[in-house]
């Protein structure tokens, strides 16, 4: 299996205003529920930080199959860590997805690994989410032709596939401690996501 793996904390989390990375969650922390859910289906995987990338490097000691990139550019926004970890990727395709998406079950990226498509994305009622799944070879192509601010703006010129999920993990990432809350709530109450 030729797939390997990005997921992006790099960002300096001032809408939950706390490092949401390593907040607890289901035993473990942020960062570790999303490595944990990527972990079996990618080879490798980059985590870009940037932000208290400190606090990042204990967790990925506990992986073989993670490393950790230091985004120097991380306050110029989300798409200078996208380019970072796309730089290290040498498989033919890769998952992405921010690392405040806890929530992804496995069988998600099972699910995504079935499409032969330049990108494919998952959707929950009709919400696109993550996290997606990129063939190297196009996104770079696209990403040399032209000046492009965003990944959705670089996804926009690829053919993707829409995948429908019936998983609101897919849409669930932690932008404020309300979101934080909600998920230890499913934790909690033992709610199949």
């Amino acid at each position: 299996m030729d797939v390997q793996g990005i997921i992006l904390a790099a960002g300096l989390s001032s809408r939950a205003k706390t490092f949401k990375m390593t907040l607890t969650l289901n035993g473990s922390t942020v960062i570790e529920n999303t490595i944990q859910g990527m972990l079996e289906f990618c080879t490798r995987i980059f985590l870009v930080g940037g932000y208290q990338i400190e606090r990042l490097q204990p967790v990925v000691k506990r992986y073989n199959t993670v490393e950790l990139l230091y985004n120097e550019s991380y306050r110029d926004g989300m798409y200078s860590s996208v380019k970072k970890g796309i730089s290290a990727v040498s498989a033919t395709r890769f998952f992405i997805t921010p690392g405040d998406y806890p929530m992804i079950s496995k069988q998600i990226y099972q699910e995504l690994l079935k499409y032969k498509a330049p990108v494919a994305i998952p959707s929950f009622e009709g919400r696109r989410g993550h996290p997606i799944l990129i063939e190297s070879e196009a996104v770079r192509r696209v990403m040399a032709e032209g000046e492009y601010t965003s990944l959705r703006e670089v996804i926009g010129k690829l053919d993707a596939v829409i995948v429908p999920v019936n998983s609101p993990g897919v849409v669930m990432d932690i932008d404020t401690m309300e979101d934080y809350e909600l998920m230890q709530k499913y934790f909690r109450e033992g709610v199949s996501i």
